[in-house]
């Protein structure tokens, strides 16, 4: 199997009282349910409190 990466730069989206990243529609085809991902985060600019 070929491994594919993708880069993406997200702001972290909130959903009630959690966190999460939204997957860009681009991608839906490429990312369907059961996929599994390596997923590493590096954050750039935290948040202001």
């Amino acid at each position: 199997m070929e491994q594919k990466q993708f880069i993406i730069t997200k702001k972290i989206a909130s959903q009630g009282k959690r966190s999460v990243i939204l997957i860009p529609s681009l991608l839906q085809d490429t990312l369907r349910p059961s996929t599994i991902v390596k997923l590493t985060i590096d954050i750039l600019k935290e948040a202001e409190q």
